[in-house]
């Protein structure tokens, strides 16, 4: 009796178990998966299908205004990015080897971006800036997203940083190669996968950012997330579900080879 309670009782918590992921895998990607199939849809109401049609994109590539925030949004990604790797490279490698009293607190501070809720981040931006009496646009919106895609960088080089084998660098020493030189040809080149594939993840994140993009943009700049939030306010259409479409395909590219990356990192290690 009792084994076919026991029977019964693993017969149902192995039928949770194939359900559950199934269950939550749908209620997350079938939303976006309409979106995408929608924004092939050639009727102008977005929750009426009347066909596959190209149409709302032939229409992105003729709207000025979409190819100018495209561009905003491409240029702030990337200087982003840039900065972000260039100030995180440069805290992993002094934090790891300095020693701090309050290492860890330090440690814990800098992820203090990855924790803190973007509108708050975005509202102490608009503060800050204000008080500095820096004016709004692409400057104000690149320090912004450097400052929240500083974490992905950095904590892909720590990682790469705790594992790496330190003998090649004390052998460029030794053979009389500067500090600099030691870092330049050996230390970056070891790091560059961690640091390229960081990059990769805060290019995505900056490119996709709209929270804080509105707190700190100016009224001449607009980033591709900006338009897709302000149109919303007059309905979903296939155009809007169109940039998202492209908007998602940009995002997944991004992960997907950072991904890559570090997986090649790990397989080489």
């Amino acid at each position: 009796m009792k084994d076919n309670k026991l029977h019964i009782i693993r017969k149902k918590r192995g039928f949770f178990k194939v359900i559950y992921p199934i269950l939550m895998t749908v209620l997350t990607y079938l939303p976006i998966l309409m979106v995408v199939i929608y924004s092939f849809n050639g009727s102008r109401i977005s929750s009426v299908w009347s066909g596959f049609s190209l149409k709302w994109y032939s229409q992105l590539f003729r709207d000025d205004a979409i190819f100018e925030a495209l561009g905003n949004s491409l240029i702030l990604a990337l200087a982003s990015s840039l900065i972000a790797a260039v100030i995180a490279t440069s805290a992993a490698l002094f934090i790891g080897r300095a020693k701090l009293p309050f290492k860890w607190a330090v440690e814990k501070m800098s992820l203090a971006p990855l924790i803190i809720p973007e509108i708050i981040l975005g509202m102490v931006f608009l503060a800050f800036f204000s008080l500095l009496g820096l004016p709004f646009g692409m400057i104000s919106l690149i320090i912004a997203h450097t400052a929240f895609c500083i974490p992905y960088v950095y904590n892909q080089v720590k990682a790469r940083l705790e594992v790496m084998d330190n003998t090649a660098v004390e052998a460029a020493r030794d053979l009389g190669a500067s500090p600099m030189k030691a870092f330049l040809t050996v230390t970056l080149p070891m790091l560059m996968p961690a640091i390229v594939s960081g990059m990769f993840l805060s290019f995505a994140m900056s490119f996709d950012d709209v929270i804080i993009s509105i707190f700190v943009t100016g009224v001449d700049v607009n980033t591709l997330p900006i338009i897709v939030y302000t149109s919303l306010k007059t309905g979903v259409t296939p155009k809007i579900n169109a940039i998202c479409t492209l908007m998602l395909g940009v995002t997944v590219i991004c992960y997907v080879i950072a991904g890559i990356i570090g997986r090649k990192t790990k397989d080489k290690k």
